[in-house]
């Protein structure tokens, strides 16, 4: 299995950015999908995630309204769009896979794991 994630870069403050997080060798469709970050000399964090269908998502409090989670199952992809960006958002951004259909906020929940692409925005 592998997550091959994409689309950090960096941005100032205000600024957008679109992650991309493709999977291979797992039937995409049956698992939940996670973004979480983690910035230097804190934990791994839940930022959003997603059921099977799509039709389920979830936030952590402090993107919610700005960042929107989304896949699409014929891709084998899931998407994070992230605007209003702040200096807080800096981070590594990780995409992860989770057997059952729903997405969970347990980064322990989780089977597979991407490399993470960094994010950074500047104030």
């Amino acid at each position: 299995v592998q997550l091959q994630a994409s689309g950090g870069g960096l941005v100032q403050a205000g600024g957008s950015l679109r992650l991309s997080c493709a999977a291979s060798g797992l039937t995409f469709s049956r698992y939940g999908m996670g973004w979480f970050r983690q910035a230097p000399g804190k934990e791994r964090e839940f930022v959003a995630g997603v059921s099977w269908s799509g039709g389920i998502t979830d936030y952590a409090d402090s993107v919610k309204s700005r960042f929107t989670i989304s896949r699409e199952n014929v891709k084998n992809t899931v998407y994070l769009q992230m605007n209003s960006l702040q200096p807080e958002d800096t981070g590594v951004y990780y995409c992860a896979a989770r057997k059952n259909s729903y997405s969970d906020r347990n980064p322990e929940s989780f089977d597979y794991w991407g490399q993470g692409t960094q994010v950074t925005v500047s104030s």
